[in-house]
């Protein structure tokens, strides 16, 4: 009764929210977060009014499972919109904006992990935390502004397939860095694993569309919605229980889906699906978030958003122009690629288990704070820069002109 009556309060605390950013005309997304860090135990639950307690919302497994389901859900429909052929014939373009941006971030991500912890372990952890961009609140971001139909939207899509591929290694390596690295050879297994699932899932997307096309085939709307959900949960479910992305396994599973004759009616069908889960999953990035511990890291945060906004915005930049974009819609892609999200506090929760072994506690317990804030600071930043961009792309006009 407890669980069904937290979760009764976060849904009136995201419809709540809704109306809010509606009347306020801004982007819903942080609004959820916000909304998730107000009824957490940190916050809620030190405080009371006329000697109640406020409603407090705790972490369960429907909300964890929910949060998932939300990575799922938009992750798919980044693939119903990025289909396999258009993937493959963009995948020059994918690979030269995907080695920008992994250059220039990772790389000051490295840089600034060192400069700020002294130690190569928490600089690659720190890298890796700075690097990878939100593929889900950046997905949702563009649907919510249009921009999912507008040209932009290839080179931010391409640099986040490339950016999601690259971290599902880099979380195995991570992860087996971070443990103690002594068993070369499982390292290397799991590596092989990820990478092997990968392909398959590559397969699936160009070979299997006629069995996603005969797997639709009802006129039942519950069936069509029922099956998709079933294929795409169970396929992300597999990628997860052997350390690959739920959020890559959901993206190639929805390219398959994408050249069927049922892409504009799953679009129609599984939206309030998506739109559900997505607002569950931004209501746990804030219910994870304790602002307690902030104080003690946002000397850090200041520096990190400091030197990786303009990062983003350079590489992002410079990957809209690898598409041939004029300078307006390449500083669109710039101010897409700043926002932060789930994959950073995965690498944060990796190095977490290293405390006290390859790391000291103090140190990873840092850089899990660091983490938290870091990802609500620039959640909440790349939103608000993609909702106002009009100011930045007429920068970019007089400072570049503009070829439209």
């Amino acid at each position: 009764m407890a669980d069904l009556l937290a979760v009764g309060i976060l849904f009136a605390a995201v419809a709540l929210a809704g109306v809010v950013a509606t009347a306020a005309n801004k982007s819903v997304i942080p609004f959820y977060i916000v909304v998730g860090m107000v009824l957490s135990p940190s916050v809620a639950g030190e405080f009371t009014v006329a000697g109640y307690g406020l409603p407090v919302v705790e972490s369960s497994e429907f909300i964890d499972i929910g949060a998932e389901l939300g990575i799922v859900f938009l992750l798919f429909f980044l693939g119903l919109e990025f289909n396999l052929d258009r993937l493959l014939a963009s995948k020059e373009r994918i690979g030269a904006v995907g080695a920008i941006d992994l250059v220039i971030n990772f790389g000051t991500g490295l840089l600034l992990g060192f400069a700020l912890f002294r130690d190569p372990l928490a600089a690659f952890l720190v890298a890796g935390i700075v690097y990878i961009s939100s593929s889900a609140i950046i997905t949702k971001s563009l649907i919510d502004l249009g921009w999912i139909a507008n040209d932009e939207s290839d080179p931010m899509l391409g640099t986040l397939v490339f950016e999601d591929l690259f971290i599902a290694v880099y979380l195995t390596v991570a992860a087996a860095l971070v443990t103690g690295g002594s068993d070369v050879t499982a390292a290397a297994m799991s590596v092989g694993t990820a990478l092997a699932f990968i392909v398959g899932l590559l397969v699936l997307a160009h070979y299997g569309t006629p069995w996603f096309e005969r797997a639709l085939r009802t006129t039942s709307n519950e069936y069509t919605v029922l099956r998709a959900i079933g294929i795409t949960v169970l396929i992300s479910g597999v990628a997860l229980a052997i350390g690959v992305s739920e959020a890559v396994a959901a993206f190639f599973v929805g390219m398959a889906f994408a050249p069927t004759s049922h892409t504009y009616e799953l679009e129609n069908l599984l939206e309030p699906v998506r739109d559900t889960f997505a607002a569950v999953f931004f209501f746990w990035i804030g219910l994870e978030t304790d602002p307690r511990l902030f104080a003690g890291v946002a000397g850090l945060v200041v520096v990190a958003a400091i030197v990786t906004t303009p990062t983003k915005l350079i590489s992002g930049y410079l990957g809209g122009r690898t598409y041939d974009l004029d300078p307006r819609r390449s500083i669109r892609v710039g101010l897409g690629m700043v926002t932060r999200g789930e994959f950073s506090l995965i690498i944060a929760a990796v190095a977490v288990t290293g405390a006290g072994t390859s790391l000291s506690a103090e140190m990873a317990n840092t850089i899990y704070a660091f983490t938290v804030a870091y990802v609500l600071v620039m959640s909440i930043l790349g939103t608000v820069l993609m909702q106002y961009s009009a100011p930045f792309e007429r920068i970019a006009v007089e400072r570049f002109g503009d070829s439209t």
